[in-house]
């Protein structure tokens, strides 16, 4: 008999009967453990009514943001009557350029309010490969762009697609502060690879070659940087290009955000637009820093059809689509010629003129070291020589957080530390802000410092 309950069992496709021992086994054993591990749990997991408030090991494992911490602190100030100038935001003053807001607007007018594909509307997905092939000599259909909601959510998508626990994320420091944390939210290891201020901030190839092992999965590129300004010129990305082709699981992603806020003679190179390149990488954009569209949310990635569709398997489960109408306005955006037209010109015109201000204002001053920054809108400055000195009515200060909190309420302007990019060294100064405001700021964190020499 109990050989034929078998036999039927198997011929309809169930499990057989010692198999279906072996599970209800497992799942015991299974139960068990929890069992165990829920006794075990510290009485510090359980809130005064006995609800269990413990988080996941993923969110225990990611860092909170310091730039929100700083910008935390500088709102509680301002709202005190503190006239804080807020210097710590990658976010530029200039509006969005009027004919992009009046996309925007005509969209909502003629009714563009509704759901779009998840991976982008046609229209833009067009207009980007156009943009690519146009602007960097990258090669894509639409069916190889992901459109997303910022960029960010563009690049820990692509994390989350191509990396498995145990994998390394390979990052150059100083990075973006976001990097690290992406990483770790796939339970992959980031591997951080300092760079130095005499090199102005790049990465040394033999550095990347040497910590490249079988666990490496991705190699993170910013260019122009957050938050050093430092531009890869072409033939050190060609070597870096040698080296990534050695290793056959060794993918790349390129975050070019800040690609058209440059600064003659530097000049933007796409890792993609290398010679066999295109295939390894998953190269992100958006246009809030070029166009001025940070509250318009809007980002893409552009790659291989099989990691970009597994983006798009990602995003379809978080949050659909993109805003229909911040899309119709993307349109607009790059349809206003090579690298923004005049519209985005003006700006880096303006951005070029705050930076050399900066640079001359720091250059000689006693104790600082400054990276003339060649894109980006951030000047990323060593001060380290203050560490270790007494602040009356503050006390020591150790690092760049301290040094930070010291500037923040002795001088009321608001940085971000160095710690957070991976470099304690340096502060970073947002340059996104008017020449007089960056003026009254320079004044402010001069004085502050003289305060803490004498």
């Amino acid at each position: 008999m109990a050989n034929a309950l078998h036999n039927a069992a198997m011929s309809f496709g169930f499990p057989s009967l010692s198999t279906l021992r072996t599970m209800h086994k497992d799942k015991n054993i299974e139960l068990k453990r929890m069992a165990v591990a829920i006794k075990a749990k510290s009485n510090s997991d359980f809130d005064d009514s006995g609800v269990d408030i413990s988080l996941s090991h993923r969110v225990d494992a990611v860092k909170p943001s310091k730039t929100l911490a700083i910008c935390d602190h500088a709102t509680a100030l301002s709202q005190s009557g503190v006239p804080v100038i807020r210097l710590f935001f990658g976010e530029s003053d200039f509006d969005t350029p009027a004919v992009i807001a009046e996309a925007g607007m005509n969209a909502i007018r003629d009714g563009y309010t509704r759901y779009t594909p998840n991976a982008g509307t046609l229209e833009l997905r067009q207009a980007i490969c156009h943009k690519l092939k146009e602007e960097n000599g990258i090669i894509h259909s639409p069916d190889q762009i992901v459109v997303s909601n910022g960029a960010k959510q563009s690049i820990v998508q692509a994390v989350l697609a191509v990396c498995s626990p145990g994998d390394e994320v390979i990052i150059p420091a100083p990075f973006y502060v976001s990097y690290p944390e992406m990483a770790r939210l796939a339970h992959a290891t980031p591997v951080i690879l300092p760079t130095h201020i005499l090199n102005d901030f790049l990465l040394d190839p033999k550095l990347l070659e040497d910590n490249l092992t079988e666990r490496s999965r991705l190699l993170i590129l910013c260019s122009p940087c957050n938050p050093t300004g430092s531009v890869y010129p072409k033939k050190l990305l060609e070597e870096i290009a040698q080296i990534v082709a050695k290793h056959p699981r060794l993918l790349v992603l390129s975050d070019e955000n800040y690609e058209h806020i440059i600064y003659a003679p530097a000049t933007h190179t796409s890792f993609a637009s290398l010679p066999g390149m295109r295939d390894r990488t998953l190269t992100v954009n958006g246009l809030s820093k070029t166009f001025a569209m940070t509250g318009w949310r809007l980002g893409y990635i552009a790659g291989p059809k099989h990691f970009v569709a597994a983006c798009g398997k990602i995003q379809s489960q978080f949050t659909s689509g993109a805003s229909s109408i911040s899309q119709k306005a993307a349109v607009a955006a790059l349809g206003l010629g090579y690298a923004g037209g005049e519209a985005v010109s003006t700006m880096v015109k303006a951005f070029r003129e705050r930076r050399d201000f900066l640079i001359e204002s720091f250059r000689d001053m006693d104790g600082a070291r400054i990276c003339e920054p060649q894109g980006g809108f951030y000047v990323f400055i060593d001060l380290s020589s203050y560490y270790g000195r007494e602040a009356e009515g503050f006390g020591l200060i150790e690092n760049s957080d301290s040094l930070c909190r010291y500037l923040l309420e002795k001088g009321q302007v608001a940085l971000v530390p160095g710690s957070a990019f991976g470099d304690d060294s340096c502060i970073r100064i947002s340059f996104a802000e008017s020449l007089s405001t960056l003026n009254t700021a320079v004044d402010r964190i001069k004085n502050a410092l003289i305060s803490l020499s004498s």
